[in-house]
């Protein structure tokens, strides 16, 4: 039996794996928010975050403009009992933004406000969010997610920020939810949600991305490593003394380094996997998922080689995932290799590969499996073993490339503008 045979023979016992991790219990979705929850305690400058969180505050200690850019500040309807404002960044987001709006004003609170700050749009964006009881804020130049969350912020009236997507939904008593958990953990601490395992758009690459997003976001229970904008509570308080956002950060992951940064002035993270939004991802095709994949890869390797825990197990950038890149690329070596030098070594090896990563990422597939049931199941878990990983692993060669070539040796053009 070649090598190629004998590889195709374990992905049919990988099929037979999947099938029986779908009929067990090895997945519970069962959040615990009493176990051993980070405390954020402060680490020093040699500690995880030592070194580029320190850089970053330093930045912000020499840089506090506090320039707005504001064009256009209009109010709809104000509520000046508002208990929570829910702030969304906006940019060309007119596929999503009615979606994102009509969502919230189907909610059961009785007392929140919404505020969308649109980043200088260019489709129907504003026209889409005129036509909601919500308070837009337009501002005059394109300056990211970061500087919009931190403007919506700026302009807030509720004690609790509670930050989102335009591409995100939430259910009637999602708000709720978020005021509950942020009363009992109070304001020392940050609560973040996920994303709900079937999206808006239920096509394999969204359904795919929702559920590997969610199984790595909660699958340590209440205690977590960030978290994200997609669903974010945190008091106007703590928010306004860590100065929010950084602004000209690295984009997809201003997130990561806003949390890591909470955590280093001592407040909690915490992960409610109750608290769930709908994503809106509309990946109909293969290049659209690879395509997040690789960027994703991108940014998170130039700030996690900056920080210096590139090795570390931290939501999707998870254990799992860097073994399954590790173990495609061995799988690749002992195929070529086993053309010039066949062997019962190589084949021995090449199983024993499959078996473990199957084993490592048993916990997926069995989401995969309720989710989508057992053919939706087998092909997730096969594009994640064997597409999946070709775009993380370019992905994180072209950030390791920009990280060496950048000019502080940290992550180019990072700086702080303002605060709250």
């Amino acid at each position: 039996m070649s090598i190629y045979e004998c590889f195709i023979a374990f992905m049919c016992i990988h099929a037979a794996v999947i099938w029986y991790i779908g009929q067990s219990n090895i997945y519970t979705n069962v959040p615990r928010p009493g176990n051993a929850v980070n405390k954020g305690k402060r680490r020093g400058m040699d500690g995880q975050y030592g070194t580029f969180i320190t850089w970053i505050m330093a930045q912000m200690r020499q840089e506090e403009t506090g320039s707005e850019h504001v064009l256009e500040h209009e109010s709809g309807k104000a509520d000046m009992r508002c208990r929570i404002s829910v702030i969304i960044p906006n940019r060309n987001g007119a596929k999503t933004i009615g979606l994102c709006l009509d969502a919230l004003c189907r909610s059961v609170h009785d007392a929140f406000e919404i505020i969308v700050v649109d980043d200088c749009s260019s489709d129907a964006s504003v026209s889409i969010i005129r036509g909601f009881p919500c308070r837009l804020i337009r501002l005059e130049q394109h300056l990211g997610t970061a500087a919009a969350r931190n403007t919506g912020a700026r302009h807030s009236r509720g004690d609790l920020l509670f930050f989102i997507d335009a591409d995100c939904l939430v259910k009637k008593d999602t708000l709720l939810r978020a005021e509950k958990m942020a009363a009992e953990w109070g304001p020392e601490s940050v609560i973040g949600g996920t994303y709900t395992c079937l999206p808006h758009d239920q096509t394999f690459y969204s359904v795919f991305q929702s559920v590997f997003i969610h199984f790595f976001e909660v699958k340590k229970g209440a205690d977590c490593d960030y978290i994200a904008g997609h669903a974010m509570v945190i008091s106007r308080e703590t928010f306004r003394r860590s100065r929010g956002f950084a602004h000209n950060f690295l984009p997809l992951i201003e997130d990561v380094e806003f949390s890591h940064r909470l955590r280093e002035m001592g407040y909690r993270l915490v992960m409610d996997q109750e608290l769930q939004v709908r994503h809106v991802f509309q990946y109909r095709f293969l290049r659209d998922s690879l395509h997040n994949g690789y960027r994703k890869s991108e940014y998170w390797t130039m700030y996690s080689l900056g920080n210096k825990d590139l090795l570390a197990d931290s939501g999707t950038a998870s254990h799992e995932l860097k073994c399954t890149v590790l173990a495609l690329v061995a799988i690749l070596i002992l195929m070529v290799g086993d053309l010039y030098a066949p062997g019962v070594v190589a084949k021995f090896l090449l199983v024993a590969t499959v078996i473990v990563i199957t084993f490592l990422n048993r916990g997926l597939f069995a989401l995969f499996y309720r989710t989508g049931g057992p053919f939706f199941a087998l092909r997730a878990s096969l594009y994640y073993m064997l597409l999946y990983p070709f775009a993380v692993a370019a992905g994180a060669l072209t950030g390791m490339l920009r990280y060496m070539l950048s000019s502080h040796g940290i992550v180019p053009g990072i700086r702080r503008e303002d605060k709250i």
